[in-house]
């Protein structure tokens, strides 16, 4: 991916698709007083140098199934982080993989279908021989879970 210097049109730009990506490229080039040609020239730019990943649909995890949300530490031992780290990213359950400083190697953001498959992924799916200690959280509440950051 090259890197792009992001201008004040770029910003604009990423938050007019950060609040609402389906709108059309007419009207978003209408309220950002630009042509429409410019605002895709400028829209492909930012796709192709990496600034705009894809989008996707905000789903509520509830509505399809996923109950249950965990967010688990792990401890991994030293000489496998990084084989780890891929073994885990692969599951479907799991959301994000963070690789973090402190106590804990790995956080993983995980949502589950219920206790079962909870249980079944902490017991049976994850490289447990690689991993030296693992602690799981169940989260009660979701207060704020926002996934357009600030432009």
């Amino acid at each position: 991916m090259k890197s792009l210097k992001i201008e004040e049109l770029d910003r604009k730009i990423l938050s007019a698709l950060n609040k609402n990506a389906r709108k059309s490229f007419r009207r978003i080039a209408k309220e950002l007083r630009i042509s429409p040609t410019t605002l895709y020239s400028k829209v492909k730019k930012l796709e192709k140098s990496g600034v705009v990943r894809g989008y996707i649909p905000l789903i509520d995890t509830e509505s399809v199934g996923y109950d249950l949300m965990a967010i688990i530490s792990l401890r991994v031992k030293q000489e496998r982080d990084t084989e780890v780290q891929k073994a885990i990213a692969k599951f479907p359950q799991v959301g994000a993989v963070y690789e973090v400083t402190g106590d804990w190697d790995l956080i993983l953001v995980c949502y589950f279908k219920g206790r079962d498959d909870l249980t079944n992924f902490l017991k049976k799916e994850l490289p447990l021989s690689n991993i030296e200690r693992a602690i799981t959280h169940f989260v009660l509440n979701v207060v704020k879970e926002e996934k357009r950051i600030p432009v």
